[in-house]
C-alpha cells in the first residue's frame, strides 16, 4: 500500500472503501476497494475529502482489511450463522434461526486485547430471533502482517468463539400451588403467564394441575408429568417464599431432584429454584409470584438456556448479581438493555 495524490490516482487500484457522509441522506462507500481510479473519478474523490489515497502495493507479508476480516469471522462463525458481504472491511454475522446465542468470553478479550482487531458482540446467554445480528468485527488498519493474524488465530484456537444453540425442549408441565387457588378463593393468574412466555418458545403445556400446600402432593405431582405424561420441562408455581405455608421447594426437593440453587441474586426473581429430576436431567422450576407480574424476571434470563439444553451451574446463577437488576425501564428493550449481562 502506497500512499499518492488524488490528481496522480488515474490507473491506480483502491486498496480499501470509500466512505461519503451526507448527514441525514446517506453513509455508504462511493467507491469500492479494487476500484480502478478513472479520470472523472477525481472531482468525487476530491468532494469526499480525499485529497490523497492510499493505492494498493502488492506485499507478500501484509494482508488487506478484507482478507483479514474473513479470518476473524472465521474465528466467530458456527453453526446456524450466516454472514454478510463485506463492506469498508467489516464482516457481521446474523442468526439464521432462533435460538440462544453464546460465547466464550475469555477467548475473546484474548481476541480484542491483541491489538489492530476487534470482534464486537451481543450479551452470550441470550435468545435471538432468526435475522438478529450476533456479530461484526474487522481490522483497524487498512493493511496487517500475515504473521500476526496468524499469532491471533492461535490464540484464539480452532473452537469457534460463538455458538448459536436451537431450543431443543418442546412440551411443559405447570404445576400451580397455593390453598387460596386450589380452593377457588382466588382464580388462578400465574399458569396463563406461564402458558403465553412458553409459547413465544414455541413450547406446547402438556400438562396443568391446580394443588394446595400439601408438599407430597406437589412432590407426586412433578414426578407425574415427567414419568407419565411426557413432559420436558415442568413449571411449579407459587409457594416459593420462606413463609410457613410456602412448602414449593420442599416438594421439589422431595422428588429427588439436583438442587442447583434455591435463590438468585437478581430483582425481580430472588425466590427462583432450579433442579434437574433423573437420568434424563428434566429442568423443574420454581417460581416466584413476581414472574406472574412483572414484565422481566429471572425466568427471562433461565428460561432460554433450560430450552436449549444448556445446563446452568450455580456459579453462573451467583454471577447474575452484576446486571440482575432490573431497572422497569418504561420501554423494555431487555436483553440490550444489558439487563443479566453477568451472563
Amino acid at each position: 500500500m502506497k500512499l499518492i495524490k488524488t490528481e496522480d490516482a488515474v490507473g491506480s487500484v483502491l486498496c480499501h472503501d470509500l466512505t461519503q457522509i451526507i448527514r441525514g441522506v446517506t453513509k455508504d462507500a462511493v467507491f469500492h476497494k479494487g476500484h480502478v481510479v478513472r479520470e472523472e473519478d477525481i472531482p468525487v474523490l476530491l468532494s469526499i475529502g480525499k485529497e490523497h489515497l492510499y493505492v494498493w502495493e502488492a506485499d507478500e507479508n501484509m494482508l488487506h482489511e478484507n482478507d483479514a476480516a474473513r479470518i476473524l469471522c472465521a474465528m466467530c462463525k458456527n453453526d446456524g450463522m450466516t454472514e454478510s458481504d463485506i463492506k469498508e472491511g467489516k464482516i457481521e454475522l446474523s442468526a439464521a434461526h432462533d435460538g440462544l446465542f453464546k460465547l466464550d468470553g475469555a477467548r475473546l478479550r484474548l481476541v480484542n486485547g491483541f491489538g489492530q482487531m476487534m470482534i464486537a458482540t451481543r450479551h452470550g446467554n441470550t435468545p435471538v430471533k432468526k435475522g438478529d445480528k450476533l456479530a461484526g468485527m474487522r481490522i483497524i488498519p487498512l493493511i496487517i502482517e500475515k504473521e500476526k493474524m496468524a499469532q491471533a488465530q492461535s490464540l484464539c484456537g480452532a473452537k469457534p468463539l460463538l455458538q448459536l444453540l436451537p431450543y431443543k425442549l418442546k412440551t411443559a408441565a405447570v404445576i400451580a400451588t397455593g390453598s387460596e387457588v386450589f380452593t377457588g378463593r382466588i382464580k388462578d393468574t400465574f399458569t396463563p403467564v406461564i402458558v403465553d412466555k412458553l409459547a413465544e418458545y414455541g413450547v406446547e403445556v402438556i400438562y396443568r394441575e391446580v394443588l394446595g400446600d400439601d408438599p407430597d402432593a406437589v412432590t407426586t405431582a412433578v414426578k407425574r408429568a415427567i414419568e407419565e405424561k411426557g413432559a420436558e420441562l415442568v413449571c411449579c408455581t407459587g409457594g416459593m417464599s420462606v413463609d410457613p405455608d410456602d412448602r414449593t421447594p420442599l416438594a421439589i426437593k422431595n422428588t429427588g431432584a439436583r438442587i442447583v440453587s434455591y435463590g438468585s441474586p437478581v430483582l425481580p426473581g430472588a425466590m427462583f429454584l432450579l433442579a434437574y429430576y433423573g437420568e434424563r436431567q428434566t429442568p423443574v422450576m420454581g417460581l416466584p409470584g413476581c414472574v406472574m407480574y412483572a414484565k422481566r424476571t429471572i425466568f427471562d434470563l433461565a428460561l432460554p438456556r433450560v430450552l436449549a439444553c444448556d445446563p446452568i451451574t450455580a456459579d453462573e446463577l451467583a454471577s447474575l448479581g452484576e446486571g440482575g437488576l432490573c431497572l422497569n425501564c418504561p420501554v423494555c428493550t431487555y436483553p440490550a438493555c444489558g439487563f443479566g449481562k453477568g451472563w
